[in-house]
């Protein structure tokens, strides 16, 4: 009976040894697999990014044939609006509430370089430059976007907004 006993209380449990090795296989795995995610993550962002301008640009077009006395958007809120209101030069509700503040998916958006005249004492804007940079540069992406009131798309490989790199 004694030796009965003794095996049925090995034979409980893992050993302290065992333990240590799955615990060190999975470290190791673990290593192996974080950098991957990280990689895929700013991949997505980069995906977002680069779509978010897109809509950017095609919400412009939209706003300029709503409002041609207005010509482009020169602000996201101008683009954004809340649901449920009736849509204005000032509220047009072509792109969603997220993007209209200008962060999304690790990247921060803008439009600039906006051309202003003036005609019959009416502001219109005639160009612009939507931007999309990165909110950390190597960690939420590695390039920045750009585009023009022609919807012409191009990157700047370094983060920035010298956006000098047509997208195929």
């Amino acid at each position: 009976m004694n030796i009965q006993t003794e095996r049925k209380r090995h034979d409980e449990g893992f050993t302290l040894i065992e333990l240590l090795i799955v615990m060190s296989i999975m470290l190791v795995l673990m290593t192996l697999a974080i950098p991957q995610l990280l990689k895929l993550r700013k991949t997505a962002n980069e995906t977002s990014a680069l779509q978010s301008v897109r809509t950017i640009g095609q919400a412009e077009l939209q706003y300029n044939s709503a409002y041609p006395a207005n010509g482009f958007s020169c602000s996201l809120p101008q683009l954004g609006g809340t649901a449920g209101a009736a849509p204005t030069a000032q509220a047009a509700q072509l792109i969603d509430a997220g993007l209209a503040a200008g962060q999304k998916s690790g990247y921060t958006f803008a439009i600039t370089n906006c051309t202003k005249v003036t005609i019959n004492n009416q502001d219109m804007y005639t160009s612009y430059q939507i931007t999309a940079v990165p909110q950390s540069i190597g960690k939420t992406g590695d390039a920045g976007f750009c585009a023009d009131e022609n919807n012409t798309i191009r990157k700047d490989p370094t983060g920035g907004t010298n956006c000098t790199q047509p997208i195929q």
